[in-house]
């Protein structure tokens, strides 16, 4: 019983409209009835959740490692992540990336940012400065950057201008690490009673990926990606799992984030129900 059921104040959960995102809370609304959801940027979802605006939301890996500090649990077994080109994460280069000195930022990116800032680093001795955020709408051609980082669905289509280098940024951390990418959790604030949301969830991603074909059919088209492409991208492009290879890579980007300065040290995960870290698969409870 969720807490709307159980006549307590509805859950306030924030996702995002991305391409990437929507298997995750398919059919939230009509799954668990009561829950008010909430769409935004990344970004903002992040600053929501830790003023208290948002009970649950699906933020960037980094903002977790970030707010750790408030008591933040994440909600285990469910991300966004990639093994491997994840499409929807690029950085584009107008100089070789060894000579990157000034870097914009797409104004949804948080966890991005830090990856690319991991990654020029470690691939090419560079630690640029960043820029103004490039505001969702303006193009990349109005940013006056060596380098612009690209996330969300405008980064699945290259701008219409010739770069030095483009760089799939999921891709590079594997070729780095070996190890797959996070790029978001669900997370829920310190002292919320979640009821059985965390398994709703579960099956919400059950659900989206059992409905992949509908997905695509509603949003491929407005990003020019025809059906057979979509669905290629929502079922190998990403992952929605957080399993130990997951886990494994999450605490070696807290270390690195944390070298740079982009998280606090000695950050671990806590999860919702530490004692039951993985959740049934309630697909077959449909």
């Amino acid at each position: 019983m969720s807490q709307a059921e159980a006549g307590r104040s509805p859950l306030r959960v924030g996702a995002v409209r991305y391409l990437n995102a929507k298997p995750l809370y398919f059919g939230l609304e009509a799954i668990a009835p009561g829950v008010l959801l909430e769409m935004d940027l990344p970004s903002r979802l992040a600053d929501r959740l830790a003023s208290g605006g948002l009970d649950v939301a699906l933020i960037p890996s980094v903002e977790y490692l970030r707010g750790a500090h408030l008591g933040y649990r994440i909600i285990p077994g469910l991300a966004i992540a990639s093994a491997g080109p994840v499409r929807s994460v690029k950085l584009y280069s107008r100089v070789p990336f060894g000579r990157v000195g000034r870097l914009a930022l797409d104004e949804g990116s948080r966890t991005s940012q830090a990856l690319a800032l991991v990654w020029l680093l470690e691939a090419h001795g560079v630690r640029p400065e960043v820029v103004e955020p490039l505001p969702m709408g303006v193009p990349v051609q109005e940013s006056t950057a060596d380098a612009v980082l690209l996330i969300g669905d405008r980064a699945m289509r290259d701008p219409d201008e010739p770069f030095h280098a483009v760089v799939d940024l999921a891709e590079a951390w594997r070729g780095l690490t070996g190890l797959p990418f996070v790029f978001a959790l669900w997370v829920a604030r310190a002292g919320v009673e979640l009821g059985d949301l965390p398994e709703r969830l579960v099956r919400c991603r059950a659900e989206g990926l059992a409905n992949v074909g509908a997905i695509a059919e509603r949003d491929g088209p407005g990003l020019g990606l025809d059906r057979d492409d979509c669905i290629g991208y929502l079922t190998r492009n990403i992952s929605y799992d957080l399993g130990e290879a997951e886990e494994q890579a999450l605490r070696l980007f807290a270390r690195k984030a944390a070298a740079l300065g982009l998280a606090p040290e000695d950050v671990d995960l806590a999860f919702v129900n530490a004692q039951s870290r993985r959740l049934p698969d309630l697909a077959s409870r449909r």
